[in-house]
């Protein structure tokens, strides 16, 4: 049951994240990507803070930093470039390699196995989001290209290292250091590229208490617990659930059409998603198999 509510929990944070889209796109002002982050991250890493009343060690500066620059600072910049210089379809499927790259950091950083399951998995998911989102008429941009593969390596990287580095505080601390982290290297990027940010009006400050809040404070405290309790193999998989609520989102509020195409690639998506847990619970179970025999 505790495994199940993690699972459940955890998967919560990435279908969360797939409405940052349609929040950006229809609450938010256009065209200040590194602004809107640094709002989305900054103030609900303090708010926070002022909860856990507790402040990073000397020692975990460092890892801290690190951290957030991979979670927050690194992958929301190379997103909205991302976004920027590709078709939204592109920029998802490559940006759903990501759980590809887990396995294989993972078995760097940590020694976790990586399963044939796990591998096959990853793979149907990016055919999964391709079908659910990927047009025939898109086109590549390089810039665009490394962009949306730094985002997936910095989110991957950073899924791993949060394994790898746990500090003895509670999740919700470690969240917090996170995003402030993350927020703090924002700020100078933001005042430096995005100057003159309009005056925010009464739904752009909804849609920043959403993202904040919500799409930040509460879906990263579900995805670093989720990391911490059943390893990045397990959880990195619900991060296609993020582009699958996105489009789902889109077909309900927006009416936006749903093809039959699309509704096969949803449905890959979430046997991928499956497969994916699936394998990471096992691959624990393999490496101690191995270590017992060896």
């Amino acid at each position: 049951m505790t495994r199940t509510f993690d699972l459940v929990s955890t998967a919560m944070a990435p279908a969360i994240w797939g409405t940052s889209y349609i929040v950006a796109t229809e609450m938010l002002p256009d065209g200040y990507p590194l602004t809107v982050s640094l709002l989305r991250a900054l103030p609900a890493g303090l708010l926070l803070l002022l909860i856990v009343r507790r402040l990073p060690p000397r020692d975990w500066l460092g890892r801290t930093l690190i951290l957030g620059g991979l979670n927050f600072t690194a992958l929301w910049t190379f997103l909205f470039l991302a976004a920027y210089r590709l078709p939204g379809g592109v920029a998802a499927t490559l940006g759903a390699t990501q759980p590809l790259m887990v396995l294989f950091l993972a078995r760097a950083a940590l020694g976790t196995t990586i399963s044939m399951p796990g591998v096959i998995a990853a793979c149907t998911g990016v055919m999964g989001v391709g079908l659910l989102i990927l047009s025939p008429e898109a086109k590549l941009d390089f810039v665009g290209v490394m962009a949306a593969i730094g985002g997936a390596l910095s989110m991957a990287s950073g899924t791993v290292l949060t394994r790898k580095w746990q500090p003895p505080v509670s999740a919700l601390t470690f969240t917090a250091w996170q995003l402030t982290a993350g927020g703090l290297l924002l700020l100078p990027m933001a005042l430096f590229f995005e100057p003159g940010f309009p005056l925010p009006s009464a739904v752009n400050l909804a849609g920043f208490i959403w993202l904040g809040l919500v799409g930040a404070a509460l879906t990263y405290f579900l995805w670093f617990r989720g990391i911490a309790r059943l390893g990045p193999a397990s959880v990195t998989a619900f991060t296609l659930l993020s582009p699958l609520s996105a489009v789902l989102l889109g077909w309900l509020l927006l009416d936006q059409r749903l093809s039959l195409e699309q509704a096969c690639g949803a449905a890959i998506v979430m046997l991928s998603v499956w497969l994916g847990q699936r394998a990471g619970r096992m691959a624990p179970t393999v490496a101690s198999s191995l270590q017992s025999k060896g």
